[in-house]
């Protein structure tokens, strides 16, 4: 295979033919180029992966397809006819359907009110009509749902079953899907793969953005690789591999099993015993959950989305109020201490929304990465702010966590998703703490930076922190976990050393069909 970094072309022409093609394709914002002459087409009968990092221009190229955006240059052809795509409405009338990464339904309504919103044909009972259509879509797909269900109801998996037959009842024979595994366990994925497989046989063209390499050659036919707005290789996913995508993407070798050293157990540093917590609408969101985790281990806990895990780490971390129960850090109780309390014991936080926690958007780099510790010496002398100090480590920090910033008065907000991450880890890590709550650390990122996070955390690790790792990512929570806990609605389902896990085992036990205690 080539090794060079020059654009790789498909080779001959097999598949049907091409019924997107986006020639020529130029976005431009104010001081990036998003989209740099991009050329790419989707046949008839495939589905094709489209691969990058974070800012490679993924999301723009298909925003201009679905007409979200407008191009500064290039041209659009579906079936072979230009056309112009000024609106999502004018996507859906070429017969191109995109399912979000986070789904646009009204919770409170049913599955057949959802998809008859603005598009069915009868004013009087356009439900009945919709419903007829989505047992047809059923029977043909296997995109089984009940019209009648109430949206808030329905698992994750429902949820995107419910997107996909919204697009189809608008005529989509071309439809995109972003980051689509996101929230599925491992068997509602398989069934997504079996759903669009189906579709795919029938002719449909399908556009499938994901950063995880292995559902790239799960499901895919071709894939498409950006790297810094322009195409970089066109390949048959047949034809390639593992290490020569990631290659591609991030423009250099990328380790995909990092190594994870044999570390002495020491004390434990934090137990949880019986905690109960209430989620935001005042209902049980921890129902008696208890688990410890000592120096120089990783406890990974899985779980869909909405099981709990949320409402567990902002208890940790205090954001949220127990109901019953204790928390101990070290053999203290703090429970429902403060936020600063619980930070002052040698407590980072790597968290999820990491606009809304992890950092203040407008402040700049230097004055985010001194967040926990404005108050104090050396940054805090009579209550005035040693700037000077502040920039000093600040650009201490930016050089070893390599955070890719024009300046240090930066404002946080203008970084990209894995320079934010960098930066939330330098501040959080600084000052070697001795518990690491760390919530999706590497949701959305690439795979450079989703290695580089890895590492980071395994290096803590060796050092002896205890660390509680958050993850969907079931690949993940297998490379770095000593031992594996699962949620499901509150409930600790299970605790297995990683050795002892299975795929099989654990995704019953995130779908609640089976529960196996803490095995030892």
């Amino acid at each position: 295979m080539p090794n060079s970094d020059e654009e790789m072309e498909l080779r001959g022409d097999e598949g049907g033919r091409p019924i997107v093609e986006m020639k020529g394709i130029v976005k431009k914002f104010p001081g990036v180029v998003a989209n740099d002459h991009i050329d790419f087409e989707v046949r008839e009968g495939e589905i094709h992966a489209l691969l990058g990092e974070n800012g490679a221009g993924k999301t723009t190229l298909m925003n201009i397809l679905y007409g979200i955006y407008q191009p500064d240059e290039g041209e659009i052809y579906i079936r072979g006819r230009k056309v112009e795509i000024r609106s999502p409405r004018d996507a859906m009338r070429l017969g191109i359907g995109m399912v979000h990464q986070h789904f646009m339904l009204v919770e409170k309504h049913t599955v057949a009110e959802n998809i008859a919103l603005g598009f069915a044909s009868k004013f009087f009972f356009p439900t009945e009509e919709v419903a007829l259509k989505i047992r047809e879509f059923s029977e043909k797909y296997g995109l089984t749902v009940d019209p009648d269900a109430y949206i808030w109801q329905l698992s994750a998996g429902e949820q995107q079953r419910v997107e996909i037959i919204k697009a189809l009842y608008r005529g989509a024979d071309i439809l995109i899907l972003d980051e689509p595994t996101s929230v599925l366990t491992p068997r509602e994925i398989n069934e997504l793969f079996s759903i669009l497989k189906r579709m795919k046989d029938e002719g449909k063209a399908i556009i499938f953005i994901t950063h995880k390499l292995d559902e790239v050659f799960a499901i895919s036919d071709r894939v498409t690789v950006l790297r810094k707005g322009k195409v970089i290789g066109k390949l048959r996913t047949s034809e390639t591999n593992k290490r020569e995508l990631a290659r591609l993407m991030v423009g250099r070798e990328v380790l995909f099993r990092l190594k994870r050293m044999e570390v002495r157990k020491g004390n434990v540093v934090l137990e949880v015993i019986d905690l109960h917590a209430l989620d935001d609408r005042g209902l049980p969101a921890l129902k008696g959950v208890s688990f410890s985790i000592r120096e120089g281990e990783i406890l990974g806990l899985a779980g869909v989305a909405g099981n709990g895990q949320k409402e567990l780490v902002e208890v940790l971390t205090g954001l949220r109020k127990a109901e019953k129960g204790r928390v101990l850090i070290r053999g203290i109780d703090v429970t429902n201490a403060s936020p600063r309390e619980i930070a002052e014991l040698g407590v980072a936080h790597i968290p999820e929304e990491r606009l809304k926690h992890g950092l203040v958007p407008n402040m700049s780099v230097a004055e985010n990465l001194i967040l926990k510790r404005y108050y104090k010496p050396p940054y805090c002398e009579k209550f005035f702010i040693d700037r000077r100090k502040v920039i000093e480590d600040a650009n201490k920090l930016i050089e070893e966590f390599n955070i890719v910033t024009p300046s240090p008065l930066t404002p946080a907000k203008l970084l990209s998703g894995g320079n934010i991450q960098r930066l939330i880890l330098a501040r959080e890590l600084a000052f070697s703490p001795s518990l690491i709550i760390a919530a999706h650390p590497t949701y959305g990122l690439d795979v450079g930076a989703t290695e580089y996070i890895r590492k980071i955390l395994l290096n803590e690790r060796e050092r002896g922190s205890a660390i509680l790792l958050v993850s969907e990512d079931l690949e993940e929570i297998m490379e770095l976990s000593d031992r594996v806990a699962v949620m499901f609605e509150g409930e600790i389902m299970g605790i297995l050393p990683v050795e002892k896990a299975n795929l099989e085992d654990i995704g019953l036990m995130m779908a609640g069909a089976k529960r196996m205690g803490v095995v030892a």
